[in-house]
């Protein structure tokens, strides 16, 4: 764990696991698990973000498990498809965890009620050249965000402060960019 917040959150979604043979469904109407693509450019000076259709703001990409267990296999997935790009894992370790609040929300027609996700993030590098495309029922933009000035285009303080300064923290610290 890279701080308290990870460290608490990685012990309670062991515990989901655990204690939960469908913690990796979203048939766990309570928690499951997410995996989540923190995607940057070569230099790190950008990262991918898509403008998500439920929480009305730039996020970060990712869905969810599914049933697949292999959750940097699913980061890789929901790149691809949110965005278009084909991203590679500039480490194959999970980069980051965290448990997420998400709202009740209607999604294809049928209301979802307020649960978490028990996510892990991957960090992955794509070419900032490819070709972009939306996914029109997850989300209505996909662009290169500059990482110094996410916080004026991110309309979740609390993804903001918490997670996403943390990320690009993280990757400054222990990715710098690349010559």
């Amino acid at each position: 764990p890279f701080n308290e917040q990870e460290e608490k959150d990685k012990a309670l979604i062991l515990g989901w696991i655990r204690n939960n043979e469908n913690a990796f469904s979203r048939e766990n109407t309570v928690a499951h698990i997410t995996a989540s693509a923190w995607v940057v450019n070569k230099d790190r000076s950008k990262v991918l973000m898509v403008y998500h259709n439920i929480y009305n703001s730039w996020s970060w990409l990712g869905g969810h498990a599914d049933g697949e267990a292999d959750l940097l296999a699913v980061a890789l997935k929901e790149a691809n498809e949110e965005s278009g790009v084909t991203a590679r894992p500039v480490l194959r370790d999970i980069f980051s965890v965290e448990i997420l609040g998400v709202p009740g929300h209607v999604k294809r027609g049928k209301y979802v009620s307020s649960h978490l996700h028990l996510n892990v993030t991957y960090l992955l590098e794509a070419d900032e050249e490819q070709a972009l495309h939306e996914k029109p029922d997850e989300n209505s933009g996909v662009a290169w965000l500059k990482t110094d000035a996410l916080a004026a285009q991110v309309s979740e303080p609390w993804m903001m402060e918490r997670i996403y300064r943390k990320l690009i923290s993280r990757v400054q610290q222990e990715y710098p960019k690349k010559e």
